[in-house]
């Protein structure tokens, strides 16, 4: 497991290279500051918005209900910016349907770049809960197919690319949540051709920069990054506490956008994917996705708040 004193030394030494790297793979914001940046898929060279979102435990909610509105609201917000990934799952409490019904309504499915998962233990189950997945969504394909926590994934991954194949997904991987799961991720990602990983990666959990990252820039994987708020515990870490004095030099006026640009400024990461259903948390988070990222030395004082 990565440690916080190598994870600080590995990210000293390789300084300008991430900044090089960060130069060479993104899309930077027009002269206005508007834009989101973006970085390319290694695959295909499809660029992507930096900042995404998720669904789990946030897009939980009935048509008709305050939150259902509100949600209409934060993909208002969401598509409006330039973002266009969305991750969710079958397995998220019905987050997949309500968010195939609010795309829907909202005539934005050409504009979303959709990722779901499969989340089974045979063929048969794998068939079946994709088949109500693409009804649940209310489409006939998607832009990514993940193995969801590396489940099966010996049957489940060529099942994936099956489904690739017949044109029903243009990408697959694989995902996981935790550190425990690191060591099979890596090799998962040796052994087997990918397009994506989704893995946690943030100021409290490193553990990702010692190899995983790494192997995915090697291996021309791209990455979507989830957990990166620690599943909001890492607000009560920062309660009352002002931002770094230096945050005003890479644009960031909350702790959620420097949560978030920790994530997005590591080279290999391709997307971060926070889930919220509050559209004013929305607007805040895709603010991380706009302006410089953050240094070597900055990412270094973030990590040591957390130790």
């Amino acid at each position: 497991m990565l440690t916080r004193r190598r994870f600080l030394h590995t990210t000293l030494a390789t300084a300008a290279g991430l900044a090089l790297a960060s130069r060479a793979s993104m899309s930077f914001a027009d002269d206005a500051g508007g834009e989101l940046l973006k970085r390319a898929i290694p695959s295909t060279g499809e660029l992507l918005p930096v900042i995404g979102a998720g669904t789990s435990g946030s897009f939980e909610a009935a048509p008709g209900t305050a939150k259902f509105e509100g949600l209409k609201e934060v993909l208002r917000i969401f598509f409006e910016s330039g973002a266009t990934v969305f991750d969710t799952a079958p397995n998220y409490a019905g987050a997949d349907a309500v968010l195939g019904q609010l795309l829907a309504e909202g005539g934005w499915r050409d504009q979303c770049f959709l990722a779901t998962k499969i989340a089974a233990d045979t063929r048969e189950a794998a068939e079946a809960q994709w088949a109500e997945s693409l009804r649940r969504l209310r489409t006939d394909r998607v832009e990514l197919l993940f193995v969801h926590n590396l489940r099966q994934w010996q049957i489940q991954l060529p099942y994936a690319r099956e489904l690739k194949e017949q044109g029903k997904t243009r990408y697959v991987g694989v995902t996981h949540y935790l550190d425990s799961g690191l060591p099979e991720l890596e090799r998962v990602m040796r052994s087997e051709p990918l397009d994506f990983i989704q893995i946690h990666y943030s100021v409290n959990a490193p553990a990702a920069a010692e190899t995983v990252l790494p192997l995915a820039k090697e291996k021309g994987i791209a990455v979507l990054i989830n957990r990166a708020f620690d599943d909001g515990r890492l607000f009560a870490g920062v309660k009352d506490t002002p931002l770094p004095d230096w945050a005003g030099e890479v644009g960031v006026t909350s702790w959620a956008q420097m949560f978030l640009k920790f994530a997005i400024s590591h080279p290999a990461v391709t997307t971060v994917i926070p889930a919220t259903s509050r559209p004013d948390r929305q607007a805040d988070q895709l603010q991380a996705g706009r302006g410089p990222l953050l240094s070597a030395v900055q990412q270094q004082a973030l990590v040591r708040m957390f130790r």
